[in-house]
């Protein structure tokens, strides 16, 4: 019995090692039953080429053409640039002069200069064509090419240098084949995608790939949100259309970031939901008519928050407010937060910029900001941006109409900053205007919180934890109370020349 048992033992010890594989495998069975269809991941499709043949009749080259300036215009008095002096007698001389002759005739025609893109038809009814704007820009002809190489004449309808869009139309009997938008917002990362161009002049080209990531700031303009894709885009690629599986629109594909001029697996593409809204104005309009909200933000950090009792870092942070403008008049202030804008969260500071200029022109929303330690909710009637430009709103000055200052202060020192009441001989030092109130920097500790926040002498302390300072004691007492209250951090208001930006400054130890 002695020698049976050790056999059985082992055998049952083997069966017992392939119940943890056995479970494994059941439970992964579980899983792939249960779960639900949008978490499956889509095949790859077994070839392009359904879709290609028939999204290719609405891709168009673009090709423009301008007058490009006289050789000698710009030139020395006579307009004509001087020869280079040679020996006389020299080979040299003849050749130039030569050259200059044919080159420098004062009624020789303009030269003219070309320029290919990539577009597609969204209205094949109308003959509306989209396009980016800097396909275009400064042409004097506009000429779409279909893909069977017919060529039509195009009237510029509108364009929109922001965000990088234009629309043309054509007038054809040509039958013509149009595209719709799909949703941008619906894209995930890893989903397929295909670009549709005229790469290099060559004419309608395939490309796929995927989508590499959302929500890209390329800093090309002020509503950035590209798609990234590493679907091969190159020069003249700009203006096509990137695709999903179903043949919709989902980007315009706009930039490349490449070292070399050429692909390297790094494009971008407007998105589709922020194009299809300029596209509809500048269809019906001609132009664009943004919302407008009449704030200066900056980005709420870690420390920012911390600072203002806010949960996390998020939200648009006010810097200053224009006189006049609709957040003005609404009574926004600066070092409100904007956390949400027509029922819209602000998760980051640059997405507020996007949800005005959706938002229509005049209609009254609610904007939710967070105010000295609590949320509160303004009614904002949302103004028009392009008429704030024309009528030079976006250029008033912040703090424009504050009295005169009362007596200079003592000076003192905390958190690494010297600091002075405003005297007439620092107006002059650091050229500080009349009207402005508050505390002058006139040094800064090296290796200080300050100085790593890149505060300098000259700027000026206008609030310290959302309250205005005149004297160098505001600043101290107000440190000191925050200390008190445990917070690690106090925000400051500063005025740098008219600039007026937030700084939240670590407190460390007393």
């Amino acid at each position: 019995m002695d020698r049976i048992r050790p056999f059985l033992t082992a055998a049952d010890s083997g069966r017992a090692a392939m119940l943890p594989l056995i479970a494994a495998l059941l439970w992964a069975l579980m899983v792939a039953v249960s779960a639900p269809a949008a978490a499956q991941s889509r095949p790859a499709p077994a070839s392009f080429a359904d879709l290609a043949e028939r999204l290719l009749p609405a891709v168009v080259n673009i090709s423009t053409s301008q007058s490009a300036p006289q050789r000698n215009q710009g030139g020395p008095p006579g307009g004509r640039p001087e020869m280079p002096q040679f020996p006389p007698g020299s080979p040299f001389e003849e050749f130039f002069r030569d050259f200059f002759d044919r080159n420098q005739q004062p009624d020789a025609p303009p030269r003219r200069s070309t320029s290919l893109g990539s577009g597609f038809i969204i209205d094949a009814g109308e003959g509306y064509v989209v396009t980016n704007n800097h396909v275009i820009q400064d042409a004097d002809e506009i000429t779409v090419i279909l893909q069977d190489d017919t060529n039509i004449k195009a009237e510029l309808v509108g364009r929109d240098p922001k965000t990088d869009l234009a629309l043309l139309k054509i007038k054809t009997g040509h039958p013509l084949v149009a595209v719709p938008f799909g949703d941008s917002d619906a894209m995930r990362v890893g989903d397929w995608v295909v670009a549709i161009g005229n790469p290099f002049g060559l004419g309608g080209t395939v490309t796929a790939g995927i989508i590499s990531a959302r929500q890209r700031d390329i800093n090309a303009g002020p509503y950035d949100d590209f798609l990234q894709t590493d679907a091969s885009i190159n020069r003249g690629n700009s203006g096509g259309p990137m695709f999903n599986l179903n043949g919709e629109v989902i980007g315009i594909n706009t930039a490349i970031f490449s070292p070399s001029g050429g692909s390297v697996g790094i494009g971008f593409a407007i998105p589709a939901n922020l194009a299809r809204s300029v596209i509809e104005q500048l269809k019906d309009h001609g132009r664009t008519r943004r919302g407008w909200l009449g704030v200066r933000i900056q980005a709420v950090t870690p420390e920012i928050a911390e600072s203002l009792g806010l949960s996390g870092a998020h939200g648009a942070l006010v810097a200053s407010v224009t006189p006049g403008g609709p957040a003005a008049d609404a009574g926004v202030q600066p070092g409100d937060v904007i956390t949400k804008f027509n029922g819209r969260m602000i998760e980051e500071m640059r997405r507020l910029p996007r949800v005005v200029a959706e938002t229509p022109i005049d209609r009254t929303v609610p904007v939710e900001v967070w105010r000295r330690g609590k949320a509160e909710t303004v009614q904002v009637k949302v103004g028009e941006l392009e008429a704030a430009e024309e009528s030079g709103l976006l250029a008033a000055t912040p703090g424009e109409g504050r009295p005169a200052p009362g007596p200079a202060a003592p000076t003192s020192e905390t958190l690494g900053l010297k600091l002075s009441g405003i005297t007439q001989e620092l107006r002059q030092q650091f050229g500080l205007k009349a009207e402005l109130k508050g505390v002058v920097v006139t040094e800064v500790q090296g290796g200080s919180p300050a100085a790593e926040k890149e505060l300098r002498a000259g700027d000026v302390i206008v609030e310290v934890g959302q309250e205005e300072v005149r004297q160098p004691s505001d600043v101290t007492s107000r440190v000191q109370k925050a200390r008190e209250q445990g917070r690690k951090s106090i925000l400051l208001l500063i005025d740098r020349q008219g600039d007026l930006r937030f700084v939240a400054l670590p407190l460390g130890q007393g």
